[in-house]
């Protein structure tokens, strides 16, 4: 069964400054569960990321794809952290479905 809502990431790169990658359009992202216990870093763009969170909604099963490891899974957007007033986002949690 295809999942309605997809999005696509990168892995962070090394030694990057969350601040840094929030100013260039980039949101700081993790996903939990890809390997067992293995989290990966990953940025998303943040416009793909704030339709995501808008359409889709917090807890909902995506579609991440991540081409830089060649890996697609469904996955559960299981925190989201926001500015408390501005709502501009600053994090994104997901928890693999699959290892």
């Amino acid at each position: 069964m295809a999942l309605k809502f997809s999005i696509e990431a990168s892995k962070r790169p090394e030694g990057s400054k969350p601040n840094a990658l929030r100013r260039g359009g980039q949101i700081p992202a993790t996903v939990y569960g890809h390997n067992g216990t293995e989290s990966v870093q990953l940025v998303v763009n943040q416009k793909e990321a704030e339709f995501l969170i808008r359409d889709a909604g917090r807890g909902a099963t995506v579609e991440l794809k991540v081409p830089d490891m060649n890996w697609t899974t469904g996955a559960k957007i299981q925190e989201v952290q926001a500015h408390p007033w501005k709502g501009s986002l600053y994090h994104i949690s997901f928890l693999s479905a699959k290892g």
